[in-house]
């Protein structure tokens, strides 16, 4: 995954990325950016925010179906996503004939560079409390390439980034295309770099009931100074990539942060920063330790998150 400086340079991060993005601008020519009106649908809104108005329509196969567990099903989907073909684990609780009602369901969405089985465990974990859900391979495993999004924001092309919002969305149909999912039931949680697109995933999406993010922050991009920035498309990138510009749309939903006291990837202050931009109904849990992405000491935060959020 990748580090985030510890809490002493964590405003001097924001000067290296912004003199990163003047630099790669510069590089890059006249600037011809044109928000709206795309082939691929994607808005900005007044306040510089990513929309999705409309969403394609759903497509996927299911590959492997794995029922050699009790307690529950594992099917293994592919999904269209943007002409891109994602793969995904999808986990449902087993049911008997006395309890066939349908489940409330968690897009998950793992950490820059781990995989779906990765993350699997957690899934296995919320099959127990009773809930379904769908683990992503992220595109790129959820490793972002700054210089190459800036690129492509100027070009009025899609940025990679963005295309992960745009997956978690879709993965979201993908649930409630399942019959044994409650699809006005559908949650996002992402750890570390998936907490921050679950976050706006969440915010654009509002039948989204709520949002679980573990070990994770945004980037403090209102601290910046416009008069810092080189070039106006890369200010406008890197806000609309910041999930402490979404979280005050998640309201009325619940949102849930979940974070190690002494995480050393992402500083706890920063969680906290972001954690306090959000409007009520909130809650966070602090664990201790260094560890970074979900540990056993996380379980009851997890679970009463989500019983606020499906309540």
């Amino acid at each position: 995954m990748a580090k985030i400086e510890p809490k002493r340079t964590f405003l001097k991060r924001h000067n290296n990325i912004v003199l990163l993005i003047g630099v790669s601008l510069l590089l890059a020519g006249f600037y011809g950016l044109f928000y709206s009106g795309q082939e691929d649908q994607w808005t900005m809104t007044d306040n510089g925010l990513l929309s999705y108005p409309e969403r394609e329509g759903l497509e996927y196969s299911v590959i492997n179906v794995d029922d050699s567990n009790p307690g529950y099903v594992v099917n293994t989907i592919t999904y269209t996503s943007r002409e891109t073909e994602v793969d995904s684990l999808l986990t449902i609780p087993a049911t008997d004939d006395n309890n066939s009602d349908p489940v409330p369901a968690v897009v998950i969405l793992p950490g820059a560079g781990v995989t779906k089985e990765g993350e699997h465990s957690l899934s296995v974990l919320l099959a127990d409390m009773g809930y379904a859900s769908i683990i992503l391979d992220q595109r790129n495993l959820g490793a972002v390439n700054v210089e190459n999004d800036i690129m492509l924001f100027r070009n009025g092309a899609e940025p990679v980034e963005f295309l992960m919002v745009y997956d978690a969305l879709m993965a979201s149909d993908v649930l409630r295309d399942q019959p044994e999912i409650d699809g006005s039931k559908i949650a996002m949680l992402g750890s570390s770099n998936g907490g921050r697109f679950a976050i706006i995933a969440t915010s654009i999406d509002e039948s989204i009931s709520g949002v679980i993010g573990i070990s994770t922050s945004g980037y403090d991009s209102d601290s910046l100074d416009r008069e810092d920035v080189i070039d106006q498309a890369a200010y406008d990138l890197y806000t609309s990539i910041d999930p402490d510009n979404y979280v005050g749309g998640i309201f009325p939903r619940p949102f849930v942060m979940i974070h190690s006291l002494n995480d050393t990837i992402i500083p706890y202050d920063a969680a906290m920063n972001t954690f306090e931009k959000a409007e009520e109904p909130k809650s966070f849990g602090t664990v201790d330790g260094t560890a970074h992405g979900y540990t056993d000491a996380m379980y009851p935060y997890l679970e009463s998150g989500l019983e606020d959020i499906f309540a």
